[in-house]
């Protein structure tokens, strides 16, 4: 794409977009969004083809992780590390807090088992078998363990995270990906500060955690220790908090610790006003509020269309944008913004140079070849110009390249 990401179709032929690299964790979230848009543009082109073919139809797009048949699909993050950290921290700290911040960042869904109908909070709970792993279908891990980087390999690792749900909340993904930020960044700069959170056994963590709306569930730690999702995510925000005071994060992650602060302290006091910010609560509010009016309940099919509904990308019937645009959810983002990455990449990252030479290949008619590390001209040339610092915006050798395009 234009804005250095890529859209495609994913295994079972449905769309996916790859945001362009980002260098904090508000940029990231900002290009999901401009994703969403790019999805939803097609949509209209796609409608308008339908009804030039005589089709009297309309297209759905769904920003979600389950369907109705049980099938799951996921939301990946991924993360920068570099090479030589402890490994062991992974396991100890990362995975608890990736079971635990499901409290903020869940979707929420109505699920049904033996015993009925009854609400989540995580729509991928259900779905995650392994702790880490190098599968991302069969066996769901928490971490997959690809080791892909996408740069300099002796400098760099990626940590590839697929235990997330999707957000339709611009707020609660912020927070999602912003809080991991800052744990990881305390896992490189500050290693010893930790203590030993491994869980006995995670993905039976994150169940307990998704069925347990009240947040009092406690999960058993391999030392013994019970401790609430709320215990651990107090600890680790605890943790964040005095290493802010040393100057160990960066302006957008001081803004995702403020978010952090706020979401545990609404949580255990006054959740509603998190309305409007964290999925689940959100969601439960409208589903508790319509079975009210119409008593019925989460078995009553309307109540799980307004479940799917609240999932729709389309501003005019999904439930959550409607929510945006009567000033019931806050907007990090203007509308300009969202527009203006749907086409233009980040400034400070090496998708700069990959927009800028997909955008300019484009204008040319020009035959490319691109992936996240190589740019390469389809010409008897065969020019190909290898990118493997992330951080790298500008480039003498992308602009050579770039200028012979128009020869």
């Amino acid at each position: 794409m234009g804005n250095g990401g890529r859209l495609y179709l994913d295994v079972g032929s449905h769309p996916e977009f790859a945001t362009p690299e980002c260098d904090n964790p508000f940029d990231a979230v900002l290009y999901d969004r401009a994703g969403e848009q790019i999805i939803a543009n097609l949509v209209a082109i796609a409608e308008e083809r339908l009804a030039n073919e005589g089709i009297n139809g309309s297209i759905h797009i769904v920003k979600n992780n389950v369907d109705s048949a049980g099938n799951s699909y996921g939301c990946h993050e991924n993360y920068l590390l570099g090479r030589n950290g402890d490994e062991s921290l992974l396991e100890s700290v990362l995975i608890p807090h990736l079971v635990s911040r499901v409290i903020y960042c869940g979707s929420g869904r109505i699920a049904s088992n033996s015993k009925g109908f009854h609400f989540q909070i995580a729509q991928r709970a259900e779905h995650i078998w392994e702790n880490i792993s190098s599968s991302t279908t069969r066996s769901r891990p928490i971490i997959n363990t690809r080791d892909e980087p996408h740069a300099d390999a002796e400098i760099h690792r990626r940590l590839h995270v697929i235990v997330g749900d999707t957000n339709m909340s611009d707020w609660a993904a912020a927070l999602k990906v912003g809080s991991t930020a800052c744990v990881l960044r305390m896992i490189e700069d500050v290693p010893s500060v930790f203590k030993n959170l491994t869980l006995e056994n995670p993905t039976r963590a994150i169940r307990d955690i998704s069925m347990d709306s009240t947040l009092t569930r406690r999960v058993k730690l391999a030392s013994g220790r019970e401790m609430s999702a709320l215990d651990i995510q107090s600890y680790l925000l605890d943790l964040a908090l005095t290493h802010a005071t040393t100057g160990g994060f960066d302006t957008s992650e001081m803004r995702a610790l403020q978010m952090w602060e706020e979401a545990l302290l609404a949580l255990t006091s006054e959740r509603t006003r998190l309305i409007g910010k964290v999925d689940w609560i959100t969601k439960w509010h409208l589903l508790d509020g319509y079975c009210t009016r119409h008593a019925c309940g989460l078995d009553d099919s309307r109540a799980q269309m307004l479940d799917l509904q609240y999932h729709y990308i389309d501003p005019q019937r999904g439930l959550f944008r409607v929510l945006e645009q009567t000033g019931r959810a806050p907007l990090l983002f203007t509308p300009d913004a969202v527009t203006h990455a749907q086409d233009s990449p980040p400034a400070n990252t090496r998708a700069a140079l990959r927009g800028k030479f997909v955008s300019e290949a484009r204008r040319l008619g020009k035959d490319i070849t691109v992936d996240w590390v190589h740019l390469k001209v389809n010409d008897q040339s065969q020019k190909t110009v290898v990118c493997k610092d992330p951080f790298l915006a500008v480039d003498e050798r992308v602009d050579r390249l770039i200028a012979g395009l128009q020869s």
